[in-house]
């Protein structure tokens, strides 16, 4: 949709718009979610759901929700003997609806967090007459019972549904389209233990990174999860990189080295970052300990020290890497989301409890 926005802002100023997005799809297709196009009250089409082989229906639809002023919800599967279908043999769940003045200031205000590099979100309710919002990274606005779902979303930096038809309007199903790259995890050292957790985080949706100063084993072969694997110092990399303004509120940085030449000055730039969403390090108590004493005796104030969660990891009894990325990716994503990080039974009220997330995208 990012493509079309600049276009659908002219042409809406003018007269309404019906917008046609991929909102769900399961298989092969053959564009993404958020994937847009618009049909002008002037029969201009913008963009493109799928290459041709839906176009002419979508097309057809959005002339009928201009006519109507309302939406509608339609979904494509594999291409039958009759009628339209996609070759490919994916499905694809595509939502038009109608547009006109009064969407113009929030679609502007998109526009404008678009072109800021602002990371924000899009959510449309599925309805027949849809609901509409911008949601930011820490907004702490509630909205439609759906805002946390939602910032889940937002935070993971995929597109996606949230809620369900099965809740008499108290939580529609809605579609939230994501503008932002997803959040990062730098992963300091090149070991088992990262191997397992870049797998893991990408998942989650994490553009990972690995990064250590040992050529011999940092490739890319041993990390085939990872997006990126680097062969430099890490704590030099780091500083590189806000330099660069690659990091924000978002990023996670995991020291996994268990080498105090390499762990100590990467902590000690990470915690010179303003904003990270996490900071973590691997370890014994014992290696726990000794790092403490190596920090402080480079002058690392208490205060800052308390910001680092090592031992890293909530108490699972894990043993393998594949369990220890369980144990980190659990602790994460708890403290990215306020949660307790204790077991559901021993915990009372709502599962999906409302606490503000302790870190938001920054500003600049």
């Amino acid at each position: 949709m990012r493509a079309i926005l600049p276009p659908l802002l002219d042409a809406l100023d003018r007269a309404p718009v019906a917008l046609a997005r991929i909102v769900d799809r399961t298989g092969s297709g053959p564009r993404d979610t958020g994937s847009a196009m618009a049909v002008t009250a002037s029969g201009t089409v913008l963009g493109s759901l799928s290459g041709g082989c839906l176009e002419a229906a979508v097309v057809a639809t959005a002339e009928q929700v201009l006519a109507d002023r309302g939406s509608a919800l339609e979904r494509f599967a594999a291409t039958g003997e009759f009628g339209v279908g996609l070759p490919c043999g994916g499905e694809i769940e595509v939502f038009t609806e109608y547009l006109d003045r009064s969407a113009l200031a929030l679609l502007r205000e998109l526009d404008a967090a678009v072109a800021a590099a602002t990371p924000v979100a899009l959510v449309t309710t599925l309805e027949a007459t849809p609901d509409r919002t911008l949601l930011y990274p820490g907004d702490p606005r509630p909205w439609r019972h759906l805002d946390r779902d939602a910032a889940a979303r937002l935070a993971s930096g995929r597109d996606g549904i949230v809620g369900s038809e099965d809740t008499a309007g108290a939580r529609p199903r809605a579609f939230v389209q994501v503008f932002a790259p997803p959040p990062r995890m730098i992963l300091a050292g090149a070991n088992d233990f990262t191997r397992a957790l870049a797998v893991t985080a990408a998942q989650l949706g994490y553009h990972v990174t690995v990064v250590d100063a040992r050529e011999t084993f940092t490739t890319a072969a041993r990390f085939p999860a990872a997006h990126e694997v680097v062969v430099d110092w890490p704590h030099r990399y780091l500083d590189a990189e806000r330099a660069a303004g690659r990091l924000d509120g978002r990023t996670v940085v995991c020291v996994l080295t268990h080498d105090p030449k390499f762990d100590v000055p990467t902590l000690i730039s990470a915690l010179d970052l303003p904003e990270l969403a996490f900071l973590g390090a691997l370890g014994s108590r014992r290696t726990h300990d000794d790092r403490l004493a190596r920090l402080r005796a480079e002058g690392v104030s208490d205060s800052a020290v308390a910001r680092i969660h090592s031992p890293l990891g909530l108490d699972l009894n894990a043993h393998t890497p594949e369990e220890t990325a369980i144990s980190i990716a659990a602790q994460i994503v708890a403290v990215r989301g306020g949660g307790t990080g204790r077991a559901l039974s021993t915990e009372a009220g709502p599962i999906h409890h409302r606490r503000r997330a302790p870190w938001r995208v920054s500003e600049s």
